[in-house]
């Protein structure tokens, strides 16, 4: 765990609309970590070449942090993941669950993850979803399952980590939304800061 002004959370936007709801939830969650002095990247992977695990076991038998299934940009943001202090999975609700790329990631940074045991464990995780109307606890809890496998550490609110809105821009409307936003990254910010002490 770094300390101070080192640490640095990131995020994986799973939306296929850069700068969309899902966005701009996230850097409401990053608006208090910044203020706290801790870095924050967004992975958009809109526009990224992801696809699903292969379950071909590489990743396993070599244990080396490396997905050796595929060869498109999953290793970079798995790379990018293990090396942050704290990581945010966003995503928006696609007929009532996570988009397939953020779920992609989830499986292989998850089998990666296990496979060196340690990648994860104990950092700071948190879910962000981006509902229009209904789906977003189910997204909610299938990308809590991630930090629960991976031995981290899940992050909560004020309420559960949802914002409400459909064309794009819309969750800014939300106002308890948002709060719950700022206040996870406050919470989130408290966090590393005790996992650093």
């Amino acid at each position: 765990m770094s300390k101070g002004g080192n640490m640095q959370v990131v995020a994986v936007n799973g939306s296929a609309r850069k700068k969309g709801n899902t966005s701009l939830l996230i850097k409401a969650v990053f608006e208090p970590l910044e203020e706290a002095g801790i870095s924050c990247e967004c992975i958009e992977l809109a526009g990224k070449n992801i696809r699903g695990c292969t379950a071909c076991g590489k990743c396993t038998a070599k244990a080396d942090g490396k997905c050796w299934g595929r060869r498109d940009d999953g290793n970079d943001i798995i790379e990018r993941m293990a090396a942050a202090d704290g990581i945010i999975l966003g995503s928006p609700v696609y007929f009532g669950d996570v988009t397939s790329e953020i779920k992609a990631i989830m499986d292989r940074a998850g089998y990666v993850g296990r496979a060196k045991r340690d990648m994860f464990m104990r950092k700071p995780g948190a879910a962000v979803v981006a509902v229009r109307r209904a789906g977003g606890m189910h997204a909610f809890d299938t990308l809590n399952h991630f930090f629960s496998i991976a031995e981290m550490v899940t992050v909560g609110s004020s309420y559960w980590n949802i914002g409400i809105g459909r064309e794009r821009g819309d969750v800014e409307g939300d106002a308890e939304g948002m709060r719950t936003m700022r206040r996870l990254g406050e919470n989130m910010a408290w966090v590393l800061n005790r996992l650093a002490d």
